[in-house]
């Protein structure tokens, strides 16, 4: 205060709350009038004597205009006549954000202010600060808002908002950052996927949109589910065994047998799924015998004339295959249905219903190679029997 940028305010709530009111009743923007900038030294002692605590303005330029030169928005323009002299320091001795904010960056050395665009207005403030203080100005850039897909503020009631929440729902972090990395911004060209190495080198501001992003869910399921069919299958099984141990598919530690079969099943059914939570819930059929029978492949499926018996002869041709691999169980498949005269979806939907309880998933004799014969039989017999219980009697 001693150079004349700053001086005490003693106004009181009251008297700010009334000029505020009388500029709203003339239609005016509401900003401070200055009468304490005007205050004579003798005008200032009496209010000390009142024992009114002040704060503290900063005094701002009555003429000119404070530039700030962002690296995303260009060059833009505040006219000093629409700012008033801020509170750098309130009347209990705490500093307000934009001082603090300022004092903050300068002393940390910070190079960049990179933030939310609905902190621009707030920038004119903080180099005024900064010039006050005779601190260099770091580079600005306010990058556009991340707005709900109906263009709302985007809040919880539109999906996950936290890092633990996207990792609980199953999404990879490779496939959140490339996500959040296209939110505003683009390589130039048509490319979706990108690692996080080549966002990193091809990452600059000056190609941040100034548009505010839409959030979309489903653009970054789909990025997940392409993360999840790419990523190395260590880097996989790495990532979906919390999910896997959570639902009880796997113990805490893994044999190298229970690895490798682990690795198999992810192999066979990471292509169809979008989310981690969907591959443990694809995949759990090659873990447990005790599921349940889809209900419209029941209808669709299991109701048709003479399943349970095509089911028990599916059984025998397999019982007779070594090795027990997708080619020879597949071989001994068709010739079973040349023999009968049948379609090969009239044998092959069914029992892919009997081993999965699914009417989709991986190739058919891909599944029935890694179940291994004794569980593939003994879910065929399961089902035949289950379909003349529940089927055939009523």
């Amino acid at each position: 205060m001693s150079a004349g940028l700053a001086y005490r305010c003693y106004c009181t709530p009251q008297e700010l709350a009334a000029e505020r009111e009388e500029a709203r009743r003339a239609g005016r923007a509401p900003r401070y009038g200055g009468r304490c900038r005007r205050l004579t030294p003798e005008g200032r002692a009496a209010k000390e004597a009142e024992g009114i605590r002040p704060a503290v303005r900063l005094k701002v330029p009555q003429t000119g205009r404070t530039v700030v030169e962002d690296l995303i928005r260009g060059t833009v323009v505040f006219e000093n006549t629409t700012l008033d002299d801020f509170i750098i320091m309130k009347s209990n001795g705490v500093p307000t954000y934009n001082f603090a904010c300022a004092v903050d960056d300068a002393t940390m050395e910070i190079t960049h202010v990179i933030r939310a665009e609905e902190h621009l207005s707030n920038t004119p403030k903080q180099i005024l600060v900064f010039q006050a203080l005779g601190y260099p100005l770091p580079a600005f850039a306010h990058v556009p808002m991340i707005l709900a897909p109906d263009r709302a503020k985007l809040s919880k009631r539109h999906g996950a908002t936290g890092v633990e929440e996207f990792r609980s729902q199953g999404y990879l972090p490779e496939a959140l950052f490339n996500y959040l990395a296209l939110l505003g911004w683009s390589p130039g060209d048509e490319r979706e996927l990108l690692g996080r190495d080549e966002i990193v080198q091809e990452f600059s501001l000056n190609a941040v949109s100034k548009h505010a992003a839409i959030y979309d869910v489903q653009k970054l399921t789909w990025l997940n589910s392409r993360y999840i069919n790419t990523v190395p299958q260590a880097r996989l099984m790495e990532a979906a065994l919390p999910f896997f141990r959570a639902a009880g598919l796997v113990g805490e530690v893994l044999s190298a047998a229970e690895k490798e079969y682990l690795m198999d099943v992810l192999e066979a059914v990471r292509s169809r799924a979008r989310t981690l939570v969907e591959l443990t819930e694809m995949a759990a059929y090659f873990f447990r015998d005790d599921f349940a029978y889809d209900p419209k492949g029941v209808q669709k499926v299991f109701r048709s004339a003479g399943v349970p018996e095509l089911l028990r002869r599916g059984g025998e041709a397999l019982a007779g295959v070594e090795p027990f691999g997708a080619a020879e169980t597949e071989a001994a498949y068709r010739k079973l249905i040349e023999e009968i005269g049948i379609s090969g979806g009239a044998l092959i939907h069914p029992t892919r219903l009997a081993l999965t309880g699914r009417t989709v998933g991986p190739g058919l004799f891909d599944v029935i190679a890694l179940l291994g014969k004794e569980r593939c039989l003994e879910r065929l017999r399961r089902a035949a029997d289950w379909i003349e219980q529940k089927i055939a009697k009523k």
